[in-house]
């Protein structure tokens, strides 16, 4: 594991270090196999990446710019509830994989953390429901399973919610099974991702 704590999450230094790599926040869409069309999206993705050095993920858009004004706000407030200092990094990578994440925070030596900025709906159907969403697990227990970490707080925050309703936080532990498979599933795939090049590469010599 290589912790990059020289450059922020979204600079140029950032992209250029993902570039090319099967990334945590995209893990979901390659476990994805019912929904073929999402995992063959990010296959081609990293392929391209590979092929023209170049990132392929820079844009955004105006949810993503919210939760990033939001975020420094979140932070803070989980870091207030828990009494947690916040370790920001750029990225983290794997030894031998050509992959990695890019943690919200790392916690002293054990501990990480996932911040989510919500909205109320999202929030509230969080809370009632209890544990943290679905849509999150692939990338919370790869950033275990890449960081080595014993455990990882998901936090959602919600600032138009009312007092303790505004910060949700539930400690995630590494779930054995599901990271031996999740494992299996990236190498999997960065298998293909090298296939192709490969293959592409011979076609334009």
């Amino acid at each position: 594991m290589k912790i990059h704590d020289d450059f922020m999450q979204g600079s140029e230094d950032w992209f250029l270090t993902r570039c090319g790599k099967a990334t945590a926040s995209e893990f979901s869409s390659i476990l994805a196999k019912g929904q073929g069309k999402m995992r063959a999206s990010y296959l081609k993705k990293v392929v391209a990446e590979r092929l023209t050095k170049k990132p392929g993920d820079t844009y955004r858009n105006v949810h993503m710019d919210r939760g990033a004004e939001q975020e420094p706000l979140a932070r803070m407030a989980y870091e207030l509830k828990t009494g947690n200092i916040v370790q920001q990094v750029g990225f983290v990578e794997h030894d031998s994989l050509m992959a990695g994440c890019s943690p919200d925070g790392l916690i002293d030596q054990d501990g990480g953390a996932e911040i989510k900025c919500v909205i109320p709906t999202v929030q509230l159907e969080t809370i009632l429901a209890g544990g943290y969403p679905n849509e999150h697990k692939a990338q919370v227990q790869g950033n275990l399973w890449l960081t080595g970490r014993q455990w990882w707080d998901f936090c959602s925050y919600s600032p138009d919610m009312p007092g303790n309703l505004r910060t949700y936080i539930l400690r995630v532990l590494p779930e054995a099974d599901y990271i031996a498979s999740l494992e299996a599933e990236v190498r999997k795939f960065l298998d293909e991702v090298d296939a192709i090049v490969e293959k592409l590469q011979r076609r334009a010599a």
